[in-house]
C-alpha cells in the first residue's frame, strides 16, 4: 500500500500532466534547415506513420535529412510522407512488414536506389498486444507475433542496414527498446518486456561488432508516453496515476520529446556514443530514490493492484 503522502502526490501528478508541454514539429512545416543537423544524410525510419516514428520523421526532415518512411499503415504513412514533401524535404514511403525478411531487405534497397546511400536507420516499428499478459495467460501466438515484429524486425533491419551503412562510409543505427528492458513491467506484458530486453542485448552486441566499421548502434529506451498505443490501455485517471506515481517529473512524455533523443543519436553530435542504453523516461528508472518511503515494498518499480 502507498503511504498517504504518495497518494496525494499521485493526485497532484494528474494536475501536472494536464499542463504537459505542447510539442509538435508540424508548426515548423516551412522551415527545412539547409544547414540542419542531418543535412546531406539519408534516414530510414520504420513505424513512421504514428507516435515516435512520425514525430522523428518530421524532425529529421526539418533538420535536412532525406527520408524513407516505412510502415504497414499505408494511409497514414503516405499522409506523413506528403506532409514532409509539403515542407520541401525529400521523402518516399515504402510499405514493409518488418517481420518479413524480404520486406526489410527491400526497404533498404529502395533507400539506396532512390538516394544513392543510407546513413541512418531507426528501427522503431513494434507492437504491444492487447492479449499480452503474464507467462501463464499469454498465448504462444501472441508471444510469437510480438517477437517476430519487435525482435526479428530489428534483427532484419540491422542485417540489411549494416552493409548499406558500410557502403556509405559508416552511420548510425537506433533501435527502439524500452524502460521495461531495464526495470521489467509492473503490469504483466511478458512478451513485450522480453522482446525489448532482446533488442537491448542485440544492440549492445552489434555496437561492439561494428564499431571499427564506423557504425554506431544505440538503444533508445523511452519511458511511458502520451501515445495512442499507451493511452488506449491507461484510459482512466486511476490507471494513469498508477503509472505516473513512478515518474519523478510527474507526467507522461511526448513523442516529440523522444524524437529529440533520436535526433541526437542520429547526428554527428553523438559521434562518441555507441552501445548506449539511452533512457528518456522522466527519471522513472531512478524512481526508487524518490519513493523510498513505500511501506513493505523492496523493488524499485512496483505498481499496486
Amino acid at each position: 500500500m502507498f503511504a498517504p503522502s504518495l497518494l496525494r502526490q499521485a493526485s497532484s501528478f494528474r494536475k501536472v500532466n494536464s499542463l504537459r508541454p505542447v510539442i509538435s514539429f508540424r508548426g515548423f512545416a516551412s522551415q527545412v534547415k539547409k544547414d540542419g543537423r542531418l543535412a546531406g544524410k539519408v534516414a530510414l525510419i520504420t513505424g513512421a506513420s504514428s507516435g515516435i516514428g512520425k514525430e522523428t520523421s518530421l524532425l529529421f526532415a526539418r533538420e535536412g535529412a532525406s527520408l524513407v518512411l516505412v510502415d504497414v499503415d499505408d494511409k497514414r504513412g503516405n499522409e506523413v510522407t506528403q506532409a514532409i514533401k509539403d515542407m520541401g524535404a525529400p521523402a518516399i514511403y515504402v510499405h514493409a512488414d518488418v517481420s518479413k525478411m524480404k520486406d526489410s531487405e527491400n526497404m533498404v534497397a529502395v533507400a539506396e536506389k532512390e538516394y544513392g546511400k543510407l546513413n541512418i536507420v531507426f528501427n522503431n516499428a513494434g507492437i504491444s498486444h492487447a492479449d499480452d499478459d503474464d507467462a501463464v495467460k499469454t498465448s504462444e501466438e501472441v508471444f510469437d507475433l510480438t517477437m517476430n515484429i519487435n525482435v526479428k524486425g530489428v534483427f532484419a533491419g540491422c542485417k540489411y542496414a549494416v552493409p548499406a551503412l558500410k557502403r556509405a562510409g559508416g552511420g548510425s543505427i537506433i533501435n527502439t527498446a524500452s524502460f521495461v528492458a531495464i526495470l521489467g513491467a509492473a503490469t504483466p506484458q511478458i512478451a513485450y518486456t522480453a522482446s525489448k530486453g532482446a533488442v537491448l542485448s542485440m544492440t549492445r552486441e552489434l555496437a561492439v561488432i561494428h564499431a571499427r566499421e564506423g557504425i554506431r548502434v544505440n538503444a533508445l529506451c523511452p519511458g511511458p508516453l502520451r501515445t495512442e498505443l499507451l493511452m488506449k490501455y491507461l484510459n482512466t485517471d486511476e490507471k494513469k496515476n498508477r503509472r505516473l506515481v513512478h515518474v519523478p517529473l510527474g507526467r507522461f512524455g511526448e513523442a516529440a520529446e523522444i524524437a529529440n533523443g533520436v535526433l541526437f543519436l542520429a547526428s554527428d553530435e553523438s559521434s562518441f556514443v555507441t552501445g548506449s542504453t539511452f533512457l528518456v523516461d522522466g527519471g522513472m528508472s531512478l524512481s526508487y530514490l524518490c519513493f523510498s518511503s513505500l511501506e513493505g515494498i523492496t523493488a524499485a518499480y512496483v505498481t499496486p493492484l
